[in-house]
């Protein structure tokens, strides 16, 4: 009865620990509290954990009293000959009574620390069915053995550590990812400032040059200039798409916001691009539900948002395919709708689709030109005026793009607050 009553003793100061350990969430004083919990409730001289190291093919100390971490820290235990070793491979317990008969006892931590070794209780540190460790109590107190009882506190114990190792593992993977993203962005903002600026000289001589041999050049060379001069202009808009990418990115670009008409704005731009429809035999009109939709906002920044909404729309949809541009109040609003019948964007596709250099196609397999920078480019033109924007669409069948814009200033304020919420 005097045992009952002492082990649950344990068991009450082990619940009361356990809670207290949770409030720490830095691994190395949580540890530090690990062990000597072990060594309290298993009435034992040391403990320590260990963990299993990739690199070295062996276990290294984590977690051991203060005043012998320094030392058992640059150790390697190897994972063939040691008790700790076999614990881990093993994924059980092991009590071994009497150190000095069993050679599985590695007697280099005894030497770093003059210590001795007499009897040793290990555990695995296993977390999701994967052993990562080994948490050790050492010397059991009067030498004394080691009991059901004292495995039990220390495989509770042991999941808790394991528990931390590894949250702490996922932790700093999960920060080393986001630093190489924040890197690979910074690079990539750097590739598209560089290129685009370097870029523009050389293309303005190619484009002035071949203007310049236009005028004297004969029915065959103009064919030839002319292929130069559509190749030239097509590399200036993605140059173009480069440097408005860049300047919305690091908020160069500024937004002035004049009254502008909506629906004449839908009309200069669609009237933009009836000879490319025509030429694709794609019908392209407008619907303007109301005459006189006018904003407070930057009109040729709206209209090149209006603008690659378009080219999109064309760009995707296949020939006799139909593309509407409409328009309509809401209130405190106008809502601006581009649709078409064209192939549409898969659904796994539809959340990705407004990042920079998205592209719905695989490299290898794409049908349609573009960088992938113009659903972007309209996402930060629209948001800069205090709108948004979204699509609808269902493979093989088309798509909606919509973005709405308050109507003036004192709207975009109270807009940023519904949207945030």
């Amino acid at each position: 009865m005097a045992h009952s009553a002492e082990y649950i003793q344990r068991l009450e100061r082990l619940l009361e620990v356990t809670r207290n350990l949770s409030a720490n969430l830095d691994l190395e004083p949580f540890l530090q509290s690990i062990i000597e919990v072990a060594s309290e409730l298993t009435y034992c001289q040391d403990s320590s954990i260990l963990a299993y190291d990739e690199e070295c093919g062996c276990l290294r100390f984590l977690a051991a009293p203060w005043y012998e971490l320094d030392a058992l820290k640059p150790l390697k235990i190897p994972v063939e000959q040691s008790v700790a070793g076999w614990v881990y491979s093993h994924s059980q317990p092991l009590v071994v009574q009497d150190a000095s008969q069993d050679p599985r006892v590695d007697r280099n931590a005894d030497k770093k620390l003059t210590f001795e070794t007499g009897s040793i209780l290990a555990v695995p540190l296993i977390f999701r069915g994967e052993t990562i460790g080994v948490l050790e109590a050492v010397n059991k107190t009067g030498k004394a053995h080691y009991t059901e009882d004292d495995i039990t506190i220390l495989e509770t114990l042991a999941s808790q550590a394991a528990l931390a190792i590894q949250s702490s593992r996922l932790v700093q993977k999960s920060q080393q990812a986001y630093q190489q993203l924040i890197e690979l962005d910074r690079m990539k903002d750097d590739f598209i400032a560089i290129t685009s600026h370097e870029l523009r000289t050389p293309l303005g001589l190619i484009l002035g040059h071949a203007n310049f041999l236009l005028d004297g050049a004969t029915e065959e060379q103009k064919e030839q200039l002319d292929i130069i001069l559509k190749s030239a202009m097509r590399l200036k808009e993605i140059i173009e798409d480069f440097s408005n990418a860049d300047n919305f990115k690091n908020g160069v670009a500024r937004v002035r916001h004049r009254k502008i008409s909506i629906d004449r704005l839908i009309q200069e731009i669609v009237l933009s691009f009836k000879d490319l429809a025509e030429r694709k035999k794609i019908s392209l009109r407008t619907d303007v539900s109301r005459a006189n939709l006018s904003i407070e906002g930057d009109a040729e920044k709206i209209g090149m948002a209006l603008s690659n909404l378009v080219k999109n729309a064309l760009t995707f949809t296949n020939e006799g395919g139909h593309v509407l541009v409409s328009a309509e109040q809401l209130p405190g609003y106008v809502k601006v709708m581009v649709t078409d019948d064209g192939i549409g964007i898969p659904a796994k596709d539809i959340q990705s689709i407004f990042e920079r250099f998205y592209q719905v196609e695989q490299h290898l397999t794409r049908r349609h030109g573009g960088m992938g920078l113009g659903l972007s480019i309209a996402r930060d033109l629209i948001e800069a005026h205090g709108g948004r924007i979204w699509v609808e669409s269902v493979e093989g069948k088309g798509s909606r793009f919509s973005f709405i814009l308050p109507h003036n200033l004192s709207q975009v304020s109270a807009a940023e607050k519904v949207f945030t919420s």
